[in-house]
């Protein structure tokens, strides 16, 4: 599949974001005699105190994102060696190489017997595709081929087509519901997922294809969040709707929604709190975020994306059961893929929920987002060629 249409099916966005200059160094410091000299530079200024509400720009002040006229395919960078399938294999190499190397080890010249299929059953478990999952697949292998001799690259072929299999069904691109006006996009997801870097890495691709994005930055009792959004949103220039430290979440959010809709935004992205340890404040949070929403518009929020760290393994099951009793969620982003040999939870997820996995994330750059696909995800995990 091109690059090109890769960029088409995740919201037809594309595109890199551009990094802030770095600043230059500060000049030493002139001696008092020689007044002649420049002053060095000041350094940025001090964030306000946490009583006062920082002054954000007036509509006037802040000019709104251009529209992008350019057709897409012109937006796109230019592909990176090797493509995006290339991109992906690397970033799940620490779980292929986990996985294929333990069917490495089982399947040297010998048969299919129970012995072997309890060793894969451990291997799939180990790469953190669930004990269910794991067990379902390993029967399925069996068929057809038990007490008969077998290579490793025949089970690692057959366990990629049964992988695919299972993903297929949940491999859906991010709906783009152009007849809400805003789409009011709910972001939940616990801290330090990649949550805020997410919204980011959207509002970028969304923008590229000629949408105008507002960000809300509703996550207000962490500042580190608030302070990500509103770099994302400079780098993008996108405007961010902030409020001062423990403002109401859900009144910030009413907000957003009301500009939104008077400025003609075609997409609202909310950043949510995600403090798992205080369970019950969070659901409260989050019912009376939709709460405030739905009294604008009775559909919204049209789409709740939670947005799960791979390196977790099966700790994200726990968090999507915990916030599909809090919100009612449509579609799941899984980050960090690059960084861990836990790729295989997104096959348990998708086998024991069967909600749609919208996009996969194996970096750090605006390409490593990418729409998920099955296929390329199924041979990737099992270190194979994407024509294997």
């Amino acid at each position: 599949m091109s690059e090109t249409n890769w960029l088409k099916r995740l919201w037809r966005g594309g595109g890199e974001p551009e990094m802030p200059p770095t600043p230059p160094p500060e000049p030493e410091l002139p001696p008092p005699a020689e007044p002649d000299v420049p002053p060095p530079e000041p350094g940025p200024a001090a964030p306000p105190p946490p009583d006062e509400a920082p002054i954000e720009p007036t509509p006037d002040e802040m000019p709104p994102p251009a529209r992008a006229t350019a057709p897409l395919q012109a937006q796109a960078p230019a592909p990176a060696a090797g493509g995006w399938f290339q991109r992906l294999r690397q970033g799940l190499s620490r779980s292929s190489t986990a996985l294929t190397s333990n069917i490495t080890g089982i399947f040297t010249k010998r048969r299919l017997d129970d012995d072997t299929l309890e060793e894969l059953e451990d291997a799939l478990v180990m790469a953190d595709l669930g004990v269910e999952t794991a067990g379902r697949m390993v029967k399925r292998i069996a068929k057809g081929r038990y007490g008969k001799e077998v290579t490793e690259v025949e089970v690692r072929v057959a366990l990629a087509d049964e992988i695919q299999a299972i993903l297929e069904p949940v491999a859906l691109a991010m709906p783009e519901r152009r007849e809400r006006r805003p789409q009011v996009v709910l972001v939940a997801g616990v801290n330090g997922v990649g949550k805020t870097t997410t919204i980011g890495k959207l509002a970028k691709q969304q923008m590229g294809a000629g949408r105008r994005v507002l960000l809300a930055a509703c996550d207000t009792f962490r500042a580190a969040a608030v302070e990500q959004l509103q770099v994302w949103g400079e780098r993008n220039g996108c405007p961010v709707m902030r409020a001062k430290a423990g403002a109401d979440p859900a009144g910030l959010a009413y907000d957003a929604f009301e500009r939104a809709r008077r400025e003609g935004f075609d997409l609202l992205l909310v950043d949510t709190a995600g403090r798992l340890h205080n369970k019950q404040a969070l659901m409260d949070e989050l019912a009376k975020i939709v709460r405030v929403l739905k009294k604008i518009d009775p559909q919204a929020p049209h789409d709740v994306l939670l947005v799960l760290d791979a390196t977790t393994g099966q700790n994200t099951i726990v968090q999507v059961e915990t916030f599909k009793d809090l919100v009612d969620v449509s579609g799941l982003v899984v980050t960090k893929l690059d960084g861990t040999a836990k790729g295989g939870v997104v096959v348990a997820l998708a086998e024991r929920f069967r909600l749609p996995v919208h996009a996969v994330g194996v970096g750090e750059t605006i390409d490593d987002l990418r729409p998920f696909e099955a296929r390329a995800f199924a041979r990737g995990l099992l270190g194979l060629d994407a024509a294997a």
